[in-house]
């Protein structure tokens, strides 16, 4: 099971989460690329970071909102998406490849995360973007989501995305972050959840019905509130269960 993190997400004076102590725990790491989030210096120490550790490096590509952090809709233009992801892209490939690595994977941020998995042109200018860049690179997304479908139709590989630290509706997707139960902050109810994910391939549900969670991929954000401790926890209890954190991507 790999285990991934928002990494990068700061901006010039300004930090948010611990880069280095999330990247000593997880096995994926999702870059912001200067967009709704990051900067180039920090994109390069994350990216020296990851690579010393061996940690796979992935673009968080978002919304150019730095004031709203990517958490604010933006209705695009489809080919301006497009050229936007593959301008974020682009930008944290070359500080990958000054540590001898490369962008291994891609994943979109915040309320882009969320469009694309229901809004069919915003998923599409994704799956262009990358099927332009290339066409080698996973996307991690939401199981089931318009950007999935679409990327599994192009040819793209789809890692199913889970998120031990966030609220479910029962219909499986995430609940608002604006909404009673959107962030679970107990490191042990945590790591529980990413065993039952891991193991059973199920989460329970803010209603408490136990959904289909089939996922390749939990994700543990670096902005929450104890991260680095649930973090830790989350590692232990999946090695405890038999189950080993390992990057999808290589």
């Amino acid at each position: 099971m790999d285990l991934n993190a928002d990494l990068g997400e700061g901006f010039g004076v300004w930090r948010l989460g611990d880069d280095e102590a999330l990247l000593d725990l997880v096995t994926s790491a999702n870059v912001a690329c200067g967009f709704h989030g990051g900067d180039p210096s920090t994109m390069r120490q994350v990216c020296d970071a990851a690579a010393e550790r061996g940690v796979a490096i992935g673009a968080q590509v978002g919304y150019r909102d730095l004031a709203g952090f990517g958490r604010r809709y933006i209705a695009y233009a489809f080919a301006e998406l497009r050229d936007e992801v593959i301008y974020q892209l682009g930008a944290l490939d070359a500080f990958c490849r000054l540590f001898g690595t490369r962008v291994r994977y891609l994943k979109p941020h915040g309320a882009l995360y969320h469009a694309a998995a229901r809004e069919e042109a915003q998923a599409a200018a994704l799956v262009a973007a990358v099927s332009g860049y290339g066409g080698q690179l996973p996307l991690l997304c939401a199981p089931g989501s318009v950007l999935a479908q679409l990327a599994a139709g192009a040819g793209l590989r789809v890692v199913a995305e889970g998120f031990a630290d966030r609220g479910y509706l029962p219909n499986g997707s995430l609940v608002p972050r604006t909404a009673l139960g959107a962030l679970i902050t107990d490191p042990e109810e945590v790591a529980g959840r990413a065993v039952q994910m891991a193991t059973e391939h199920t989460v329970v549900a803010v209603d408490g019905s136990v959904i289909s969670c089939p996922v390749e991929s939990i994700c543990l954000h670096g902005d929450s509130p104890g991260a680095v401790a649930s973090a830790a926890l989350v590692r232990a209890a999946l090695i405890d269960a038999g189950v080993t954190p390992t990057p999808f991507a290589r």
